[in-house]
C-alpha cells in the first residue's frame, strides 16, 4: 500500500474589506487612547506630589526665616535684662553713679559715633575668665548708630568698658545687638511711680526699685516704626544698697 503525503494547508485569503480577526488573549496591546490616559493621570499625581512638596518647603523656609529674624530681639532682651538686673550701688570703688543726665560726660560719648539712649549702667553682667584681668563689673552704655547698609532704623550698639581704674584713655568695646530699631527708652520707679529721669548722687535717690525699657523697631519693608513698643520691666534689688555702697558690715 502506498502512503500518500498530504498536501500543505494553503493560508486562507480574507476577501478584500473584511475585518482583522481580534489578538489572541495575552497578546493584545495598549491603544493611543489608552497610553494617552494614563499619561494625564500620571501627570496629575506629579502635580499633586510636586504641591505637596512645594508647600512644606515655603513652610520650612518661613519657620526657618522667623526664627532667625526673632532670636537677635530675643538675645538683646536677655542682654538687657541681665544688665539692669546686676546693677551695682553707687560709690563703690569700681562703681560709679546712676544719672540720666551726668553732670560730667564720659570720655566715650565723646568720642562715639552713636546717640547714647541710656545712662551708663554699672552691672555685674561680665563673666570672669583666666585670660582677662578685669572684674565683673562692667559699665554698660547703650546707643543708636546710623547703619551704613542702608537699611530702616538705626542700630543698637552695646558699649562695655571692662576697664574702671583710672587711666588716661577710656577703652570700650561695641557689640551690635540689634538692626531695624526705631528708639530704647528708659524709665525708673522709685517705689511709688515711674520717673523718666534718676539721679543717684541726690540724697533722696540711690538705685530704683524697678527700671522699665521700651524698645520701639521699624519694620524693615515698610520703613514704618512699630505702634506699640517692646517693654521690658526689671525688678532692682536695693536692700542693703547703702550699706554696701559706703563700707558697711555685713
Amino acid at each position: 500500500m502506498t502512503l500518500k503525503r498530504p498536501l500543505p494547508h494553503a493560508p486562507s485569503r480574507l476577501p478584500a474589506g473584511a475585518a482583522t480577526p481580534p489578538a489572541p488573549a495575552g497578546q493584545r496591546a495598549f491603544t493611543l487612547l489608552e497610553m494617552l490616559l494614563g499619561l494625564a493621570v500620571f501627570a496629575v499625581v506629579l502635580v499633586v506630589v510636586h504641591g505637596i512638596f512645594y508647600g512644606a518647603l515655603q513652610l520650612r523656609n518661613k519657620s526657618a526665616a522667623s526664627f532667625d529674624n526673632s532670636l537677635p530681639l530675643q538675645q538683646t532682651i536677655a542682654q538687657l535684662k541681665r544688665d539692669l538686673a546686676g546693677l551695682t550701688p553707687p560709690g563703690g570703688l569700681l562703681t560709679g553713679s546712676l544719672q540720666t543726665t551726668p553732670t560730667n560726660t564720659a570720655a566715650t560719648e565723646l568720642t562715639h559715633p552713636g546717640t547714647p539712649v541710656s545712662p551708663a549702667f554699672y552691672t555685674t553682667s561680665g563673666a570672669l575668665n583666666e585670660f582677662t584681668p578685669w572684674s565683673e563689673i562692667r559699665k554698660v552704655t547703650y546707643y543708636l548708630v546710623v547703619p551704613t547698609n542702608f537699611v530702616p532704623g538705626r542700630q543698637l550698639v552695646r558699649s562695655v568698658t571692662r576697664n574702671l581704674l583710672p587711666v588716661l584713655t577710656e577703652e570700650y568695646e561695641d557689640q551690635v545687638l540689634l538692626e531695624n530699631v526705631e528708639d530704647l527708652t528708659f524709665e525708673f520707679h522709685d517705689g511709688t511711680q515711674w520717673q523718666t529721669t534718676w539721679d543717684s548722687t541726690s540724697s533722696t535717690n540711690g538705685l530704683p526699685t524697678g527700671i522699665r525699657a521700651a524698645l520701639t523697631l521699624v519694620n524693615p519693608q515698610t520703613g514704618v516704626p512699630d505702634a506699640v513698643p517692646i517693654e521690658i520691666v526689671v525688678p532692682i534689688l536695693t536692700q542693703g544698697a547703702a550699706t554696701t555702697a559706703s563700707g558697711g558690715q555685713p
